[in-house]
């Protein structure tokens, strides 16, 4: 079939404006196909960042190839590897003409263990030579090997005697003519369990992430029948038995010159008014004089910036954290210092970068290479003032020696890619947090009790993390208290480097005898006397 064009009006006037007209129409759809073309180059990069998310690498560690393309923007000085990177620690090892590195061997078991000996002697016959004489000892060759004793249960019987006189039998007396010991006090009166046992479940539950209900099994196996019912009665008595000590951690925290914080999830069943998979979250401070660390967590059933807010209720100093908004109110408290964290900024670009350099025969957006490298430069110079020993104000000076310029030059750079990067995507969503961040990220130049990042209080939630994946969830509100509770003299044990059953163990022992606010106060792990430390580290003696 014959097509007609349309006729083509001879009126010049018409002409012009059915130009015009197609050219706005061309100038639109130019507009639309660059907005689709930028919508597309977004949903490719959301499509790779998950796939990246789903099967990548989880470390924030670049691989290789990534490493040799920060090395584009490095300075010699700026490419030393962490330390602890590589598989085993090295040492240098002087030869006549050069130095060798070599690995290090195998560590000596440690000397406060226990020895017993096993003697694998010749036979009598094989200690007589051939020519008749008796063969001496003339030296011997041991080797060791570790052993374990599995855990031993027993039961302590306390007997108290009881005392008569058979003189005033039947006598009336003002007097009793009966006397016995009064009963030791105990964390849980009447109970079954010693203050070892709860000791034991405790730190099985909260510093290992054993659940009680596997406990459970482990005990039914050396032929004890303790039910996951009765480890957590436990568990709530325990940690009620220590509220006064808890009480005064919160003071502890509150009592140094910065405090961090941080939060995550966490699923309690039975909480009135609430389904069951509703969220809630526990929060985690940590602080306390330099030298003698605190960590407290706390259960809430919200993440509203009020809880923060109602914890730093009339506290002066530094408080670190990571971007929260419900952090935000911090920067306009009187006396409050507010301090970002730069591990959150870096992880946004490393992401960034990830993602740039996965698409296969492409190069690279070098961007996000550059501001992961002037992060890295700013570690590095971390590293170098901690191998050095800098502290306080020595500290300080070497940050504003050093790390200023390079922070100057990343906020001009930050400044103008602001203006270039599509706000959607990964890098534009780096550049503009680092630059809402800004004005905290900078402040640990000024403070050498400071770090570049909130990763301490990080750090400090991790076992709760890791713990939650194991029990999974809390029943009651009051059983999410009772976690916190024994979470906070946990982490503070071990912050203060103490062994977690053999702080909970003195702690439980000696609650009941406490009746002062100093009494209580000297159960910190911080207050603790240092022959009494040294007793209750990893490896001490009790």
């Amino acid at each position: 079939m014959k097509t007609t064009s349309p006729a083509i009006p001879n009126d010049l006037s018409t002409l012009r404006s059915l130009l015009l007209a197609a050219q706005e129409e061309n100038r639109t759809l130019a507009e639309e196909n660059k907005k689709l073309r930028s919508d597309v180059s977004l949903l490719q990069e959301e499509v790779q960042f998950l796939k990246h998310r789903m099967f990548g690498r989880k470390t924030e560690r670049l691989s290789e190839a990534e490493k040799k393309q920060l090395l584009l923007f490095n300075e010699a000085e700026d490419t030393v590897t962490a330390q602890g990177e590589g598989e085993g620690e090295e040492e240098e090892v002087e030869v006549s003409s050069h130095t060798r590195r070599r690995k290090r061997g195998r560590k000596a078991l440690p000397a406060n263990l226990p020895r017993v000996e096993v003697v694998n002697d010749v036979p009598e016959e094989e200690k007589r030579c051939g020519c008749g004489a008796q063969k001496v000892r003339i030296g011997e060759e041991t080797s060791e090997r570790l052993d374990i004793v599995p855990a031993r249960i027993q039961v302590i019987r306390e007997i108290r005697p009881k005392y008569a006189c058979r003189a005033c039998e039947g006598v009336e007396d003002e007097g009793p003519t009966v006397v016995i010991a009064p009963a030791r006090p105990h964390l849980i009166p009447k109970g079954i369990a010693s203050e070892g046992l709860l000791a034991y479940v405790m730190t099985a539950k909260y510093a290992d992430a054993i659940p009680f209900y596997r406990q459970s099994k482990q005990f039914e196996r050396i032929g004890v029948d303790l039910s996951r019912t009765t480890l957590c009665h436990w568990a709530l008595q325990a940690a009620e038995g220590c509220r006064p000590v808890i009480e005064l951690l919160s003071q502890e925290v509150r009592a140094g010159p910065v405090v961090r914080c941080d939060e995550t999830t966490v699923q309690v069943l039975q909480e009135p008014g609430r389904t069951a998979q509703t969220k809630s979250y526990m929060w985690v401070f940590l602080g306390g004089p330099l030298g003698r660390p605190a960590v407290e967590y706390q259960y809430h059933r919200t993440r509203e910036g009020r809880v923060a807010r109602e914890y730093l209720r009339g506290y002066e100093g530094c408080v670190q954290t990571d971007g929260y908004t419900g952090y935000d109110f911090l920067d306009h408290q009187p006396g409050v210092t507010h301090a970002g964290c730069w591990a959150h900024v870096r992880r946004k670009f490393v992401e960034a970068a990830k993602v740039a350099s996965a698409p296969k025969g492409k190069t690279p957006t070098t961007a996000a290479h550059w501001a992961v490298a002037r992060i890295r430069k700013l570690y590095a110079i971390e590293r170098r003032a901690q191998a050095q020993g800098l502290t306080g104000s020595a500290l300080v000076r070497e940050r504003q020696e050093h790390a200023r310029p390079v922070l100057e030059e990343f906020k001009a750079w930050l400044d103008k890619k602001a203006t270039q990067v599509t706000p959607k995507s990964l890098l534009g969503k780096a550049v503009h947090y680092a630059r809402a961040q800004w004005s905290r990220l900078v402040v640990y130049v000024d403070h050498g009790f400071l770090t570049p990042d909130n990763n301490l209080a990080e750090n400090a939630i991790r076992p709760f993390v890791v713990g939650g994946k194991n029990w999974l969830f809390s029943a009651t509100p009051a059983g999410a208290w009772a976690s916190a509770a024994l979470y906070s003299l946990i982490e503070t044990a071990k912050a203060n480097g103490l062994e977690p059953y053999r702080y909970l163990k003195h702690l439980f022992e000696r609650v009941p005898y406490a009746r002062t606010t100093e009494d209580y106060r000297a159960l910190l792990p911080q207050h603790l006397p240092e022959d009494l430390q040294a007793q209750l580290v990893p490896g001490g003696g009790l």
